[in-house]
């Protein structure tokens, strides 16, 4: 999947895997991970997600990567902050207090980019990649983190119905990538409303620690 294809997601303003409101798991089970005020969340390919302004309402810090810069204009737009930007390297960072976000390609990120960290929230990351990348998206995002624990959500549906994105993402499959790092445990699995193009969906939250 290459970076055009989401380049022209934003550009036409194809966003249905845009949440615009907060996300039902994360309200409900973040506070399971006993994550402390001041510690910092990174939130991989993280588009203007919502749960930004919920993370820095909860005091806590935020560093986020997005391939689409357009997309991270907005975010800090609706966050009501005029970020200082500065190229770093192939990247670009966005900074405002108590939130960072790169621009550029995921797999330019390093350890040193985003210090360190205590917790991922993947909504929206692991299920937008195809099979061919994923186990590359993991395996660089857990050295990035140094192997934080993660609040990770999913989608499973019938794949065979539709390609994706989102991609179904089975228990089999997260073993697959995380089991090797993590101790695995699903926190609560509920329809998602309307189904993924009328696909009957279910959305899961699972702890990884």
């Amino acid at each position: 999947m290459e970076a055009n294809f989401w380049h022209q997601k934003w550009a036409k303003g194809e966003i249905g895997f845009h949440e615009g409101e907060v996300n039902q798991l994360l309200e409900k089970h973040f506070s399971t991970l006993n994550i402390q005020p001041a510690q910092t969340v990174f939130v991989p390919l993280c588009g203007k997600t919502r749960d930004i302004a919920w993370f820095l309402k909860k005091q806590q810090h935020v560093v986020g990567v997005e391939l689409n810069e357009a997309a991270v204009c907005q975010l800090f737009d609706e966050l009501g902050q005029a970020p200082d930007v500065i190229a770093v390297g192939e990247l670009v960072r966005f900074s405002a207090p108590n939130v960072v976000v790169y621009v550029g390609d995921f797999f330019k990120l390093t350890p040193e980019h985003v210090g360190y960290i205590d917790v991922v929230y993947d909504r929206a990351a692991l299920v937008a990649l195809p099979e061919t990348m994923r186990a590359a998206y993991c395996a660089h995002l857990l050295h990035v983190t140094q192997q934080a624990k993660q609040l990770l959500i999913t989608f499973e549906y019938d794949q065979s119905r539709f390609s994706g994105p989102p991609f179904s993402i089975s228990e089999q499959l997260v073993e697959r990538y995380y089991a090797k790092a993590f101790t695995i445990l699903s926190l609560e699995s509920k329809p998602v409303k309307g189904g993924i193009r009328g696909i009957d969906a279910l959305e899961t939250a699972w702890s990884l620690r």
